[in-house]
């Protein structure tokens, strides 16, 4: 059976096209508090899995040995647009462990915005690893590696001691077997990992509700989470949800984005994780599903909503500035809580 239909996008009043999938709301005892389709369909969170691959670094003490900002923490975790702000901070974060770009592995990358890819050709420069929006969470690797003496030349291989740490803490965070964890390659030649959306919720919530967890694991929680609210922009950039949300939310939750339509969501008052999946992969409706959700919990106050407001039905324009259509989240998407 389908999931749902979550987000339309109309031409001239006529419905062209659909994106169907999953939302998982659950509270701090991991019930479903609210779900629209199928909540235990496996995909792999991408770039949302960032915090939980940081957790080991936080927990070690590397952040004082090195004297890392929370600027350089946040962006541990981002997924970035390769400004010059962004590229800055990943040198400054390689300067102080003693290692240069080339010990990144993720692959170069054009930056996200015009301007930065127009500076780029107009100095006919090449777009370099430090650019990719994973070069953040690569010198986090990289990092931990130096920390704990281990191998640099290969961190991105499965079986180096760095991502068996890893696997250990996201199936503590997740609340899944490691056993049942199925394993790819992500777009940052990193390994990544599969879950159910229904954990992937429940893995947010822990992230801002860790009270399962030992203290120095609980110290990490907040300290990431306090770096991504006081930099919200290292987590991603101008012109970003992720970023444009936690700047307006005013520390009451925060989110992230993931590669193949996957937003999720800790909401820290309510103790509540969410998981949002697109089935088609396409990057755009994720963020038009969770600002509804973000309105309809009432989690914001009415100026943050109407600041976020455009994220959640957007008028379609095409190259002569005509309006063609509308994208608009489903009546499907109806949030209301069970007791």
């Amino acid at each position: 059976m389908s999931n749902p239909i979550l987000v339309e996008v109309t031409r001239g009043g006529v419905l062209e096209s659909f994106h169907r999938g999953v939302i998982c709301i659950v509270n701090q005892d991991n019930k479903i508090i609210y779900s629209v389709g199928d909540t235990q369909q496996i995909c792999f969170p991408r770039s949302a899995l960032k915090f939980f691959q940081q957790i080991p670094l936080l927990c070690s003490g590397a952040v004082e040995h090195f004297g890392f900002t929370e600027q350089e923490i946040a962006l541990f975790c981002g997924s970035h647009n390769g400004e010059h702000k962004h590229v800055d901070t990943v040198r400054s974060i390689l300067n102080k462990i003693g290692l240069d770009e080339s010990y990144l592995l993720c692959g170069p990358q054009m930056p996200t915005l015009k301007d930065d890819q127009v500076e780029l050709i107009k100095g006919d420069l090449k777009p370099l690893r430090i650019h990719n929006n994973c070069s953040g969470k690569h010198a986090g690797f990289l990092a931990y590696c130096v920390y704990r003496n281990w191998p640099v030349e290969n961190y991105i291989d499965p079986n180096h001691p760095l991502h068996l740490e890893i696997l250990d803490v996201i199936s503590e965070f997740h609340e899944y077997p490691k056993e049942n964890i199925q394993q790819g390659i992500d777009g940052c030649s990193a390994p990544i990992f599969a879950f159910p959306v229904y954990n992937q919720a429940i893995a947010y919530k822990n992230l801002i509700y860790p009270n399962k967890f030992s203290e120095s694991v609980q110290k990490a929680c907040k300290t990431m989470v306090d770096a991504i609210v006081n930099y919200p922009e290292m987590i991603a950039g101008e012109k970003r949800y992720c970023t444009d949300l936690m700047r307006h939310s005013q520390g009451k939750l925060i989110g992230k984005t993931g590669a193949d339509g996957v937003y999720s969501i800790g909401i820290k008052d309510l103790n509540f994780g969410i998981c949002i999946k697109v089935d088609d992969g396409k990057m755009g409706p994720q963020y038009n599903i969770a600002q509804a959700v973000i309105e309809q919990l009432n989690i914001l106050s009415p100026e943050c909503n109407s600041v976020l407001r455009h994220y959640v039905n957007q008028e379609n324009k095409n190259f002569g500035g005509l309006c063609t259509g509308e994208t608009l989240v489903s009546e499907n998407v109806n949030v209301l809580i069970e007791n």
